[in-house]
């Protein structure tokens, strides 16, 4: 019995070490091959000539395919893999631009919290009907004809006039070599146009009739703010300075995301606006200014927040691509320099107004971080960080100046719509011409360049606008009767309350025999 184990144990080790045997005798034997071939002696040098050409032209056709079949297949395999980079690209700028233009929608909701904590509770529900009418209204007319104002070389490759031009309705069509799809293309700048119809409600508010107040976002929206985006973001003439070499002007304006073809369109708007209205009843007395204060000043410092949130979107989003290393760092850039320009302008407002009034007063400190984050739009990519802060600084001084002015000027202006937007947004685009900045230093622009587009496009908002609130004051829509002012627009326009009406006219107000008691300020 162990013989016959030990046979079967040497039988499996036999046939378990037989191909290794095997390959160790052919090794040996092609060792000893190799041996013999080597102590034989060379061929004769004639006989060598002749074979050569034979042998190497063979071994040429052999080792051509082998040499070319890894090179044909690697480049094969190269294909899908840029491919797929190139897709992921597409995928990144498109997401997170369309992300951006969220965050920018949001500030719709911050717009309407900053205006309503301003003003009094009589007219809380006109203010938010008006934002919400800009954002409809504005989205819509954009789409219809704004959006082919503004970027009309998107549908055409024909020629274009630097002053006006128009491409067409609705959403250009995509293109093989596009970086960014046309419909967020359209979402992105449609939310920019609503953004500057709303800054006007602040300005106007608690006395303008529902009916003025759409037909001037329509126009604005449609046409007015179209136009002027054009000569900037859309190639018109604002690009256009320098010399022409290669097809590219050597200088241009700069404004990177709207501190002039956004805020201060919107800003010298609402300045034309509130000249033609006049101011609130009670607001300016024998001569004398007189405080109406907001009825919330919490939802105003919520709209702060919120908008200061939603210019994440506004100001990074303006970069329009994502995926590269040079264009993330341009955009944290941004985000910090848009950050530290809003704190610079808290800081700078507060201690202004600490200075002149005694007291620190949260609203021109809340007016301050907004001072800053438009005077930072229109340089945010071309600034230091240390030059961010004197810019947002700077901004925050100017706020209060400016309320202050068109207090004296009796100019009413409940939010400061004027002095944030439009000051803060002409100083936005000055800066850019005056603190030192890559544009600058790079030879991109100049001082008078940035004053002449600042200037165009200001002067082309306000004159445009003033015509317009005159227009409709000599048709007698503009402005409400003093009864519907002193009511309140949201009974007097809409007939309802945003709260219950005691805590807006006093307890009483629902009785039979009593009728609503006229009030300056809530």
């Amino acid at each position: 019995m162990k013989n016959f184990v030990s046979l079967a144990l040497l039988l499996c080790l036999g046939t378990a070490m037989a191909p290794t045997l095997d390959r160790m005798f052919v090794t040996a034997a092609f060792a000893e091959d190799t041996a013999i071939e080597e102590a034989s002696p060379p061929e004769p040098a004639t006989e060598a000539a002749a074979e050569t050409p034979a042998v190497t032209e063979e071994a040429a056709l052999e080792a051509t395919p082998v040499a070319e079949e890894p090179a044909a297949e690697e480049a094969v395999a190269e294909e899908p893999a840029v491919e797929a980079a190139s897709e992921t690209g597409y995928a990144l700028d498109n997401l997170i631009l369309f992300l951006c233009a969220v965050l920018v929608l949001f500030m719709q909701a911050g717009f309407a919290m900053v205006e309503v904590g301003f003003n009094a509770a009589k007219n809380a529900i006109n203010i938010l009907y008006k934002n919400v009418m800009d954002c409809s209204l504005g989205m819509l007319l954009f789409f219809i004809v704004g959006f082919g104002l503004m970027y009309p070389a998107s549908y055409t490759s024909e020629e274009l006039s630097p002053y006006f031009a128009f491409g067409g309705t609705g959403i250009y069509e995509p293109s093989a070599d596009q970086t960014f799809s046309p419909q967020v293309d359209w979402f992105f700048q449609a939310v920019f146009c609503a953004t500057a119809a709303t800054i006007v409600s602040g300005a106007v508010a608690g006395r303008m009739q529902f009916k003025a107040y759409l037909i001037y976002s329509a126009i604005l929206t449609a046409f007015i703010y179209p136009i002027s985006g054009y000569w900037k973001w859309g190639g018109g003439w604002l690009m256009q300075f320098g010399e022409l070499v290669d097809g590219e002007w050597t200088m241009a304006f700069q404004d990177f995301a709207g501190s002039a073809v956004v805020h201060a369109v919107g800003g010298f708007a609402g300045l034309a606006g509130a000249i033609v209205l006049g101011a609130r009843k009670g607001r300016f007395v024998g001569g004398k200014s007189i405080a109406m204060p907001g009825h919330n000043v919490s939802f105003a410092a919520l709209g702060v927040f919120i908008l200061w949130v939603g210019w994440y979107g506004f100001n990074p989003g303006s970069q329009l691509a994502f995926n590269s290393k040079a264009d993330t760092d341009a955009t944290v850039l941004i985000a910090v320099n848009t950050t530290l320009a809003a704190a610079a302008g808290v800081i700078s407002a507060t201690i202004a107004a600490w200075i002149l009034f005694k007291k620190p007063d949260l609203t021109m400190g809340l007016n301050g971080a907004l001072a800053g984050l438009v005077g930072i739009t229109a340089c945010c990519d071309c600034m230091s960080n240390g030059m961010s802060i004197v810019v947002g600084f700077i901004a925050g001084l100017l706020v209060i100046v400016g309320i202050m002015v068109l207090d004296k000027l009796k100019i009413d202006d409940p939010v400061g719509a004027f002095p944030v937007h439009g000051i803060c947004g002409v100083w936005g685009c000055l800066a850019i011409g005056i603190l030192p900045n890559s544009h600058l230093e790079s030879g991109a622009t100049s001082f008078g360049i940035q004053a002449i587009g600042t200037g165009a496009i200001c002067a082309w908002s306000f004159v445009t606008m003033l015509g317009l609130f005159l227009a409709l004051k000599a048709i007698g829509i503009l402005r409400v009767s003093e009864e519907e002012e002193m009511a309140g627009l949201d009974i007097s326009e809409h007939g309802m309350h945003a709260y219950p009406s005691d805590a807006v006219f006093g307890a009483g107000f629902n009785t039979p025999d009593r009728k609503p008691e006229p009030v300056v300020a809530s």
